[in-house]
């Protein structure tokens, strides 16, 4: 199918009709296959008017995520052909996990329209009520040493700020190593968990919370001045649909320049997209506090800060906090 799938064109085009000869041509499918995939979306909740000569027009698209129209926007070869969608889970990590022990290939998915006991960075929980945002685990198998792990993190971070900036023209940036951030709000937070042996990584779980179309009353009170949805920032609701494509589209591509080229490309993709960089901060690890300013990336993934002696100083995980 070409890059615009059925459903992404009509979404394209709201309240226009879109002709099915125009349609067949586009995606170079036949008229009857316009046709099938038109039943399969109204299978799955999208109501059309068909009209003589006119065509097909979009009236009404569910709240709720749906197989269908996930696969139908799905340009990857990979990553997400294996999907598993949940009603409600404890963890999309630990899906993932539980089907990566049984041998389950590279590129499975489990997206949960709400998680009980969503995981963020150091043990902390993760807000994840039901249909408003994308809560979302994704199987790797690189076969990578353990040490590189750390770059898989900001590939994926990398990954998902792409595709919201393209998305939405939202102008999102990433705190390192892992949060992304508008207007200095959270809005989305990756957690990457290896599992490996003899120094190898057996499986990554790269796991993916994406505050979409929230509200502000949806969140917590202590959470409000914190965090930001993509629905709050842009003004209208996001399709949550084209947004999981637009993600795991840019993360097969990455990964797959990752696989041949290394970890250069990649950082070069982070420090365009951070918003650390050049910035003072304060980084707890452990016990150890390191203030100075962020200068770049190491060549594991590891934050390059220089203190006010002058010296660099390389920190591979912890907390940072952005100073003004």
């Amino acid at each position: 199918m070409e890059n615009n799938s059925l459903l992404n064109m009509l979404l394209l085009h709201p309240g226009e009709y879109m002709s099915g000869e125009e349609i067949s041509r586009r995606l170079s499918i036949s008229r009857t296959a316009v046709w099938k995939q038109i039943n399969k979306l109204r299978e799955a909740g999208y109501e059309f008017e068909a009209v003589s000569r006119k065509g097909y027009r979009l009236l009404h698209r569910p709240a709720r995520l749906d197989t269908v129209s996930i696969m139908l926007g799905m340009q990857t070869k990979r990553f997400g052909r294996n999907l598993k969608l949940l009603e409600t889970t404890t963890s999309t990590q630990e899906e993932v996990r539980r089907n990566a022990e049984i041998g389950a290939a590279e590129g499975m998915l489990v997206i949960a329209e709400e998680q009980t006991l969503g995981r963020g960075r150091q043990g902390r929980s993760w807000f994840s009520p039901p249909g408003k945002g994308v809560w979302m685990s994704l199987l790797l198998r690189p076969d990578q040493s353990l040490a590189c792990a750390p770059q898989l993190t900001l590939l994926t971070a990398v990954a998902v700020c792409r595709a919201i900036r393209t998305l939405t023209q939202i102008d999102a940036g990433i705190k390192w190593p892992n949060d992304l951030l508008v207007n200095g709000r959270k809005i989305s937070g990756i957690l990457l968990e290896s599992v490996a042996e003899d120094e190898r990584i057996r499986y990554c779980i790269a796991g993916i919370g994406i505050d979409v179309n929230m509200d502000l009353e949806d969140y917590p009170e202590e959470l409000r001045t914190k965090v930001t949805s993509l629905k709050l920032e842009q003004g209208a609701e996001v399709d949550r649909a084209a947004l999981i494509s637009a993600i795991l589209q840019e993360l097969e591509t990455l990964y797959d320049l990752y696989q041949e080229e290394g970890f250069s490309p990649i950082a070069h993709l982070w420090e365009a997209l951070s918003v650390t960089l050049n910035r003072e901060v304060t980084l707890h690890s452990g016990s150890q506090i390191v203030q100075g300013y962020a200068v770049g990336l190491d060549s594991s993934g590891g934050l390059i800060v220089q203190n006010e002696e002058g010296k660099k100083v390389t920190v591979f995980s912890g907390e940072v906090q952005l100073n003004t």
